[in-house]
Parts: C-alpha cells; structure tokens; sequence
C-alpha cells in the first residue's frame, strides 16, 4: 500500500490536513489567503462563507485563528493604512475601504486618526507628482486638481492647502 515510486502516488492517499473528500479544510483555505497578505476577520468569514462552509465551522476557524494570534484586525488596519499611504490615498478613502472590510471604528480612528500622518503633506506630495512642481495658476486647472485630490480621499483643509489656498 502507500505509494510505490515506480508507479506514483496511490490516489487514497491524502495530505494529513486534507478531509477524505479531497476538499481543502476551512484553516487551510484562510491560512493560505493569510500568507499572501493581512485579512480582516470579516474577509475571512466572507471569503469562508463564498466556499460554502456552514456558518458554525466559520466562526470556529476564525475565532481559533484569531485567539493563536495568525489573523488580527489590529495587524489588518495597521498595514491596510501603511499601504494605502505608500499609494497615495487619503484619510477619507482610506476610512471608507476599512469599514467595507470589516474593520470597527475605534480601531479606524486609532490608525487613520489618531496614528499622527501628516495627510497634508500626503497630499502635497500626491499633487505634485501627479500636477507637477508649479501651483495651478487658473481656477479651472485649480479645480482639476482639487477634484483628483478628493476623488484620491483627502478632506477639503487638506486639499485646498495642497494647492495652494492656504
């Protein structure tokens, strides 16, 4: 029995974590999606739930992921926020996206609010590499850009200080 190297693998022969049907478990489906990056646990239930898994065995899998420390909504937001910083986006924007993923309030506040970035100059920075060195010179171009810095998620203090109406 087992699987002979002449002729391959005997096909009942299965991974240790794999149920009889062949089917990947719930823990190794969510810690493969966790190699791959941060999730919320609201993710992880959503992307558990889109597999068909009962409700029940869900909530076990990541509860029991969450109480080993290998899924965190604290971890999630703090590298979601550094992220969406690196790609330009605003305090409004970047709110927003948290809460869709699941993500409480307080721990919104304590990372987009609270964590001290200086979203002013983000937003600068943001203007000028997409606008340029110059402050626009007309209200239509001035308008141009202070609608590319909203739709990027940045508040209107922050936006007209961008571009120059301090």
């Amino acid at each position: 029995m087992g699987s002979d190297p002449l002729r391959g693998a005997d096909p009942t022969d299965k991974a240790p974590d794999t149920p009889a049907s062949g089917k990947v478990s719930p823990r190794n489906l969510a810690m493969n999606w966790l190699a791959r990056r941060e999730h919320s646990l609201a993710e992880l239930r959503e992307k558990l739930a889109a597999r068909d898994i009962a409700p029940d065995i869900i909530a076990a899998t990541v509860e029991k992921l969450a109480s080993e420390g290998l899924v965190s909504d604290e971890r999630f937001a703090e590298a979601f926020v550094a992220a969406r910083i690196r790609k330009g986006q605003g305090p409004v924007r970047i709110r927003a996206e948290l809460k869709k993923r699941g993500v409480g309030a307080e721990l919104v506040q304590l990372h987009v609010y609270d964590a001290g970035h200086d979203w002013v100059a983000l937003a600068r920075d943001v203007r000028r590499k997409k606008f340029g060195d110059p402050l626009p010179a007309d209200f239509k171009e001035k308008a141009r850009q202070m609608r590319f810095l909203e739709y990027r998620g940045f508040f209107s203090e922050q936006i007209q200080t961008a571009v120059g109406d301090d």
